[in-house]
């Protein structure tokens, strides 16, 4: 069996919102760190300059990927059906283009542990988008507590229909009342 295949259930969406979530930490941790050190010279009696700059410095969007990635993890859980796959796509999109601006940056006295390392961040929130496109639609939503309650239902009267009441609000409502909560039966 695949590793996607192993990733249904609750199980399958918090590995892969922890992944995302890691991803993308690591991507924010790797473009705040000093990716390149510029010295300039200065006339004798001065010693030179060093100026150490991030990866942010070099590639301003690769933190604001990094965000898209930690709110897509969350979003990961609080998210259903199509809107999860809206989600992983935006995961696969923000993953590609940290990957990519991380390996742009390659060069010119770049140190290479910090692009490599925020390219491995950005691979990672790839996946996670990947497996959500692929996966997805098999993970639980959020419960129902969550949701919006349901309006009761009424006739042309604007009067409750005859019914059990839908929520535990109605029911002791009813019994306020002195119906029967448990029986269709109106007085």
């Amino acid at each position: 069996m695949n590793l996607i295949g192993r990733l249904t259930g609750r199980r399958g969406l918090a590995t892969t919102a922890v992944a995302c979530a890691a991803g993308a930490a690591l991507v924010l941790l790797a473009a705040t760190r000093g990716w390149q050190d510029l010295v300039t010279n200065q006339p004798a009696p001065l010693p030179p300059i060093t100026k150490h700059r991030t990866g942010a410095e070099i590639a301003p969007w690769l933190p604001a990927l990094g965000v898209v990635a930690l709110a897509g993890a969350g979003a990961l859980l609080a998210t259903r059906a199509a809107a999860r796959l809206v989600v992983g796509a935006l995961l696969i999109l923000s993953g590609a283009g940290v990957v990519a601006a991380a390996l742009v940056t390659l060069g010119d006295d770049v140190k290479v542990v910090w692009p490599l390392l925020c390219a491995l961040g950005g691979l990672v929130v790839l996946a996670a988008g990947l497996v959500t496109m692929r996966a997805g639609r098999s993970w639980p939503g959020m419960g129902a507590r969550y949701e919006r309650p349901v309006a009761p239902q009424t006739n042309e009267k604007n009067e409750p229909k005859p019914g059990r009441p839908a929520s535990q609000a109605e029911l002791w409502d009813a019994l306020d009342r002195g119906e029967d909560p448990t029986t269709g039966d109106r007085p």
